[in-house]
């Protein structure tokens, strides 16, 4: 009876659109100049996103780069599963730190405060 462990067989195939769509979102930046994906937090890009998107450009292509190889080296055998397990893994996991803290810093650490001239009186 053949087994066979399911767990690499969806990641791999979980890997073909996380590098679709990083690649989309390299295209929507380089191409179309769309930088309503830049640098997010809560869903809403930072006010002067286009400073920040050669940064969210790269950051994507380097991932969407790494991912393709991996997928690439897995069909044609040039990688055993610890290794490619462990290159996508961590691809992944770096990719959402650096566009975590792309995000942050885009739009400034820490809460907003309001200015004197502005607050309610108590």
């Amino acid at each position: 009876m053949l087994s066979v462990n399911l767990f690499p067989v969806f990641f791999l195939l979980a890997l073909f659109p996380v590098a679709f769509f990083w690649f989309r979102r390299v295209y929507r930046i380089l191409v179309k100049r769309d930088f309503s994906e830049v640098a997010l937090k809560k869903g809403l890009p930072p006010p002067n996103a286009e400073k920040y998107a050669p940064y969210e450009m790269v950051i994507n292509l380097i991932a969407g780069t790494v991912i393709v190889g991996v997928i690439i080296a897995v069909l044609f055998g040039l990688l055993e599963y610890q290794a490619w397990i462990a290159v996508a893994g961590s691809t992944l996991w770096i990719k959402l730190f650096a566009s975590f803290a792309l995000g942050r810093q885009a739009h400034g650490l820490g809460p907003k405060t309001k200015s004197e001239g502005n607050q309610e009186p108590r």
